[in-house]
């Protein structure tokens, strides 16, 4: 900081005297203002390209942005591994800005801790989204994951003479429903040439429910997801019909509030940059990551690692080819009763918004 000592004659015209003062006053104001700027340009240890710009001064900081920045995440997603990295609570640390991370159940109660303002970010599978769309819910769709189409899967016993999708017409399939593995299994039914009511669903509450009645044999087929589909498929040994290749891109977007993006949209281009900063980490370190998630999920290591070798981790912006399967997908919500009305997901996907990240290669 700079010192300025003013030594005054005892006699000073009025003129003179506020003439002096405010030229002090304007070299104090341009001092404190570099020293804030020096400050921005500071990385954070262990984070490659996570400088802030270097225009934001220390009190545009304290004037614009929030004190903290509430994130819902759910335990094993690529938001866990964002918070365990750490590269975000540093980089926004640099603005004067903590994090609070909340932990939820699945991505149904992440969007509506956000729709009800309880956070300001999360994220959650593609059909949240959609059946929040169709509850009237306000939010607003910032990014999503690379698409993961291998983690999910329709399962049958070993012993089962089911041999192919069309094999499961009058069959029971125990799904959570509306979940991707549910969406899977319409598609590819209607691919072989059946309807989607052409099989007896069993809904379930949970992955470990589908488990227990599938293993039992209560269900004839069972449709699940990473890492539990990981779990069954080491555990039980079953025959996979079909995973998601060629039938869906299986993402999981990343959601915002309305009011959040309207006034923070360079935080949420930060958070999503550091996301995809820890993605390229997790990419490059997957044993670190079966390990944090042997650790968080409490699922044996083998079943972990089954579903991070399957996987690419790392973000993507919105673009119109992200938007038509979403579109399918909920248009097939709606052909099969799962949501009351027609929704337009492009309303809430925008493209090239203010926040789209600049993501390395």
């Amino acid at each position: 900081m700079m010192n300025l000592s003013l030594n005054l004659p005892r006699v000073w015209s009025k003129k003179r005297l506020t003439t002096l003062l405010a030229g002090a006053a304007l070299l104090l104001t341009t001092a404190l203002t570099g020293c804030g700027g020096a400050d921005k340009e500071t990385q954070s240890p262990g984070t490659a390209n996570s400088s802030t710009p270097a225009s934001s001064s220390a009190s545009e900081t304290a004037k614009d942005y929030p004190k903290v920045v509430r994130i819902g995440y759910q335990k094993g997603n690529t938001l866990n591994i964002l918070k365990a990295h750490g590269n975000l609570d540093e980089r926004l640390k640099e603005l004067g800005i903590s994090v609070e991370w909340n932990v939820f159940p699945s991505g149904g109660t992440v969007l509506e801790a956000l729709t009800a303002g309880q956070i300001d970010y999360g994220n959650a599978a593609d059909g949240s989204g959609v059946f929040a769309q169709a509850g009237g819910k306000e939010f607003v769709y910032v990014g999503n994951d690379l698409p993961n189409p291998e983690g999910m899967g329709i399962m049958v016993h070993s012993d089962s003479p089911i041999k192919t999708i069309a094999d499961l017409k009058g069959k029971k399939v125990a799904v959570v429903k509306g979940g991707n593995h549910h969406y899977l299994t319409v598609l590819a039914l209607e691919r072989a040439g059946l309807q989607a009511d052409d099989v007896e669903y069993v809904f379930v509450k949970d992955a470990s429910e589908g488990r227990a009645v599938f293993e039992t044999k209560q269900v004839d087929a069972l449709g699940s997801w990473d890492p539990f589909f990981a779990t069954v498929q080491i555990d039980l040994k079953p025959v996979t019909l079909t995973d998601g290749a060629d039938y869906s891109p299986n993402r999981t977007f990343y959601y915002s509030t309305k009011e959040f993006t309207s006034k923070y949209p360079d935080l949420v281009k930060i958070i999503l940059e550091e996301t995809d900063v820890a993605d390229k980490w997790a990419n490059a370190n997957k044993p670190e990551v079966v390990k944090l998630l042997t650790e968080e999920l409490g699922i044996d290591e083998q079943s972990i690692r089954t579903a991070v070798e399957r996987r690419t981790y790392g973000v993507e912006a919105i673009t119109p080819e992200i938007i038509a399967p979403q579109q399918q997908l909920a248009d097939t919500y709606y052909r099969i009763g799962l949501i009351p009305e027609k929704v337009d997901v492009s309303e809430l996907m925008p493209v090239d918004a203010p926040w789209k990240p600049e993501l390395g290669k």
